[in-house]
């Protein structure tokens, strides 16, 4: 019997790929049916980058372990944390130790992030009609550039992408968005997953920006403009 189960609700490098919420629930039963405890990475997809705090609470599990990064320090800097239940906390104190834990200035700036964007859902809030702005924009892509290039749009929240036919083409693309002023990277087994992660931060403005330039690269690589 496996001890625990280890997962991203959403696979970032993975290629976006997304566990539904009827799966996460049905995981969940079979942890708790055979004492299996269960494990949530959510360093990338965390910290809000879903809309929520924690990409599960839409799904209505109750993970035993949570592990956070990335965002979490608010401010760029380096920090990560494990949370675990109280009934699983064996540590002694001063024996949870080691050369890569978070410094001061990040915990203060993780404590000031806290304090700033997720003490009411105000932040959680405008993070919806972002998420939605973003899906809207990268299925009418898809559908302006039809053809069997572009195959769907993956992803939640603000972290959202578009599957190309190959990691090929997808690098084109990146590159093509470079050469026009725009930073973005892939992801998938092969690259073929333009991957859209703008800071939860981003203006609307900003935002439109950047996909009006991922769509642009789009036509010039495709010959369609």
């Amino acid at each position: 019997m496996p001890a625990a189960v280890l997962l991203e609700t959403i696979q970032g490098e993975g290629g976006i790929n997304l566990a539904s919420f009827s799966w996460l629930c049905s995981l969940e039963q079979v942890c708790r049916q055979h004492d299996i405890l269960l494990i949530v990475d959510d360093i990338q997809v965390g910290c809000g980058r879903t809309g929520t705090f924690f990409s599960f609470e839409e799904a209505g599990i109750s993970p035993d372990i949570i592990t956070l990064s990335k965002s979490l320090s608010g401010f760029g800097l380096p920090l990560a944390m494990v949370l675990m239940k109280p009934e699983l906390d064996r540590w002694k104190p001063g024996q949870h130790n080691g050369t890569f834990r978070g410094n001061n200035l990040a915990f203060i700036t993780a404590k000031a992030a806290l304090e700033n964007y997720w003490q009411d859902d105000l932040f959680s809030d405008s993070l919806k009609p972002k998420s939605n702005f973003l899906r809207t924009r990268l299925e009418k892509i898809i559908y302006n550039n039809g053809g069997e290039e572009l195959v769907s749009v993956r992803g939640r929240g603000m972290i959202q992408g578009i599957e190309c036919k190959t990691g090929e083409l997808a690098s084109k693309i990146l590159k093509k968005c470079f050469k026009n002023g725009m930073i973005i990277e892939a992801c998938g087994s092969q690259d073929e997953v333009i991957k859209c992660l703008a800071p939860l931060t981003i203006s609307q403005e900003e935002l439109e920006n950047g996909i009006t330039i991922l769509e642009e690269s789009i036509r010039e690589v495709l010959g369609n403009t």
